[in-house]
């Protein structure tokens, strides 16, 4: 028999057999103290365990069974009452009468009848659970008075003159509720409700005046007793890649719920790369920042960060890391590919070289338009691995998502089931107090870096990495680009995915995902760094098999590129900064690797924009196409213009790939021999970059790590020099002089932010603050 049942009709016999031996007893010798106390603590514990499960289980269960329990006071006052009489009289006999008409009904045979329906719907185990609890709670109420003890007399009066409350209060089963206790202050670190209240004097106050409103919602005082999961929602109907962003919250509340734990959401700024002009990389710091207050302002015990798009997440965990609060990234998940006259295509490595050929006039019109319909088919981030998707995998190398997150398609039930595990995270995380700052490491990072190699990733996670490090009071600092050389030159490329090789998101995760790819990197990853989940990266992989024979993700011993798929140019005048970066993986033609070519020079996006197709400019395939005036100050958010397009009068002759600089960022999706986020950027007085002429030889060497310009030393100050002075007699058309006086949140960004070396970052958001080295 089943253990609730089993223990429920041994309390009813029991009851039963008490009764009527009291009933026919003589009356001289009757003891009523046994029959009473096991009355008194079958109603207790019948209310705590059997009430809510019948309400839980069965319609209209815990109505029918709470008949007795809502008597509570009533039954009390008749046992009360039938105490006042001696067992030898007549009174006692009409008090235990009284008692018995209202017990009888409930605890004869037929009283089962709502176990036997409760039983259909339990299986063993709960069953098993639930017994136990009833019998633990039984325990509990008679562990003072020892194994299967009677309260004597005296003490049995006083718990029968107690409140029920004051009874469960007694013996731990009810914890008082201190909130409107003005003797008990109120903890600065507390938890759920209890923290982060607002300054109106009186913290008493406060708590009272948050509960009010927050039951305007509709929450009850158990609800609002549970560890609160603050879940970020980044839906927009301007955000595609965030399109499941409802779906996601719904199934993390149901993993949170059924931890016990209370989810909340709320919005933070949403950005889709489409969507934000000039660039969303203008808006990253500012989201940062709503992230980060809003996430230290309410009363959240962990935070599920939902992202997808490609500067959401680093945003994210910028903000994340410098609130200091329990926190667990979901990404929306990628789209599926689509499919063009037989072939698929997807978002966005395809759009771009699909664009090309329409721009040379290989594609016409017709073509083109219907290729649009087919390269976003549906909602989530880009199917390739692009910036979103790089900082989807980046997340789980650094620990701060689950290792099987970062690949399953947005439209998948895959996802769904992620998100609510993810729930789940985020309510032990809300009891451990596990924080981004304890779980992320320098080793943490270079797991990232080995994966962003591995992967053949977006070069703009160079720019987000140095930002997220220099977020971290202990890591910043200790992570800068030349890192990302380091462990680039030991790293092989392993994932064939474009743009670096010819798979889709989709095939990656049908691979095995991140799983897979980590296994193939052990030998060169930091198996003890600690993941968001309490154990370490070599412990989660422990529990999950190795995925082999896949063609998508290749061992070590077969990679498709030998070593490093991203190298950083920090040797040369051109970038003294250290930040250039050059995706190698993605070079269209591998000679123009180590090329040396005269320059063709475009003043920022206006000027580029106007000139590259007329016939008349001077440009060759062995030309070199610098672009300056992109970077962080010269166009506010440092836009994703690097991709410099071919010249068409070059494409219509077949060129696909130049050698191409700038001080502006590409797309992750993109491919080509482009070098960007050159150092200082072209704004600065004090840059090479801005001095560069037409016709100046441009030499580019990546095994050597070499981008220079062929100029004396000398000529070089010359140039700068005669800058400055034409800089300051048009001081108010130079963004880097007119920034003093711009307004608003522009005006914040172009005086604050540092350079692609330090991350694009506000100085003044970075660990160290303001005046430091990376708010330059």
């Amino acid at each position: 028999m089943p253990r609730i049942k089993a223990a429920v009709k041994q309390d009813h016999a029991l009851i039963k057999d008490l009764y009527h031996r009291l009933r026919h007893a003589e009356p001289e010798s009757r003891k009523p103290d046994e029959f009473i106390w096991a009355l008194d603590r079958y109603l207790i514990v019948e209310d705590l365990v059997l009430t809510p499960a019948l309400e839980n289980y069965i319609a209209n269960g815990g109505a029918r069974h709470r008949r007795l329990s809502n008597d509570y006071d009533s039954i009390n006052a008749k046992l009360r009452h039938m105490r006042r009489f001696d067992p030898s009289e007549a009174s006692f006999d009409a008090a235990l009468t009284a008692i018995w008409v209202d017990l009888e009904p409930h605890v004869r045979e037929e009283a089962t009848m709502d176990l036997d329906e409760l039983e259909q719907h339990l299986s063993h185990e709960d069953s098993a659970a639930l017994g136990k609890k009833y019998e633990d709670i039984k325990e509990l109420l008679q562990h003072p008075y020892g194994k299967n003890g009677i309260p004597d007399g005296d003490t049995l009066s006083a718990i029968l003159d107690m409140s029920r409350q004051e009874l469960m209060v007694k013996i731990g089963l009810y914890v008082v509720n201190h909130d409107y206790n003005l003797s008990v202050p109120i903890p600065s670190d507390g938890v759920g409700l209890r923290q982060k209240l607002p300054s109106y004097g009186d913290a008493h106050f406060s708590l009272f005046m948050r509960k009010l409103f927050i039951k305007a919602m509709g929450y009850s005082e158990d609800a609002l007793s549970r560890p609160i999961v603050g879940i970020v929602n980044t839906y927009s109907s301007f955000n595609p890649c965030h399109a499941n962003v409802p779906q996601l919250i719904d199934a993390v509340k149901r993993g949170v719920q059924l931890s016990g734990g209370l989810a909340i959401d709320f919005p933070t700024i949403s950005l889709h790369e489409s969507f934000s002009a000039p660039t969303s990389m203008f808006l990253r710091n500012l989201m940062s920042m709503d992230t980060e207050e809003m996430i230290r302002a309410q009363p959240v015990d962990s935070v599920v960060l939902i992202g997808g798009c490609d500067k959401t997440t680093p945003a994210q965990l910028m903000g994340g890391i410098s609130a200091n609060k329990p926190i667990i990234h979901l990404v929306t998940g990628p789209m599926m590919p689509g499919n063009f006259r037989g072939t698929r295509v997807g978002a966005c490595t395809d759009c771009r070289s699909n664009w090309a050929k329409f721009r040379a006039g290989t594609m016409d019109i017709e073509d083109i338009s219907a290729l649009n319909e087919e390269l976003a088919p549906t909602a989530g981030t880009c199917g390739v691995m692009g910036t979103a998707s790089t900082m989807a995998c980046l997340l789980a190398a650094l620990g701060m998502m689950p290792i099987q997150g970062a690949t399953a398609p947005a439209v998948s039930s895959a996802r769904l089931r992620i998100a609510e595990a993810t729930g789940t995270h985020a309510v032990q995380l809300a009891k451990t107090r596990l924080r981004p700052q304890a779980i992320l490491t320098r080793e943490s990072f270079l797991n990232a870096i080995t994966v962003l190699q591995a992967i053949g990733g977006s070069t703009n996670a160079v720019v987000h990495l140095m930002a997220i490090a220099n977020r971290h009071p202990t890591v910043a600092g200790t992570i800068t680009p030349e890192t990302v050389d380091e462990v680039g030159r030991k790293t092989p490329l392993l994932v064939d995915l474009k743009p670096s090789g010819d798979g889709y998101m989709t095939d990656f995760h049908h691979a095995g995902g991140m799983p897979t790819l980590l296994h193939a990197l052990k030998p060169l990853l930091h198996l003890d760094a600690l993941t968001v989940t309490g154990r370490t990266l070599g412990e989660e992989l422990a529990r999950i098999p190795p995925q082999t024979h896949s063609t998508i993700v290749r061992p070590l011993t077969d990679p498709l590129r030998p070593k490093s798929a991203l190298a950083i140019l920090h040797h040369g005048n051109l970038s003294p900064g250290g930040a250039a970066v050059l995706k190698a993986s993605a070079a269209r033609e591998p000679r123009l690797l180590r090329h040396r070519g005269p320059a063709v020079v475009f003043n920022g996006a206006a000027d580029l924009a106007a000139r590259i197709d007329d016939p008349a400019l001077p440009v060759t395939p062995d030309s070199v196409l610098v672009l300056r005036g992109i970077g962080p100050v010269g166009h506010p958010g440092m836009p994703e213009a690097g991709v410099i397009p071919i010249p068409r009068k070059l494409a219509a002759q077949g060129v696909t790939d130049m050698l191409r600089v700038s001080d502006g960022r590409m797309s992750g999706t993109a491919a080509g021999t482009i070098v960007l986020h050159v150092s200082p950027e072209g704004a600065d007085p004090g840059s090479v970059l801005g001095v560069v002429r037409d016709g100046d030889v441009i030499m580019c060497d990546v095994e050597e790590r070499v981008l220079s310009v062929e100029l004396e030393d000398e000529e070089i100050r010359q140039r700068m020099e005669e800058r400055r002075r034409e800089m300051e007699s048009r001081a108010t058309e130079e963004p880097w002089l007119a920034r003093e006086k711009e307004r608003g949140y522009r005006g914040l960004y172009m005086r604050e932010v540092n350079q692609a070396e330090h991350g694009v970052d506000f100085g003044f958001l970075t660990a160290a603050g303001p005046g430091s080295t990376s708010s330059l």
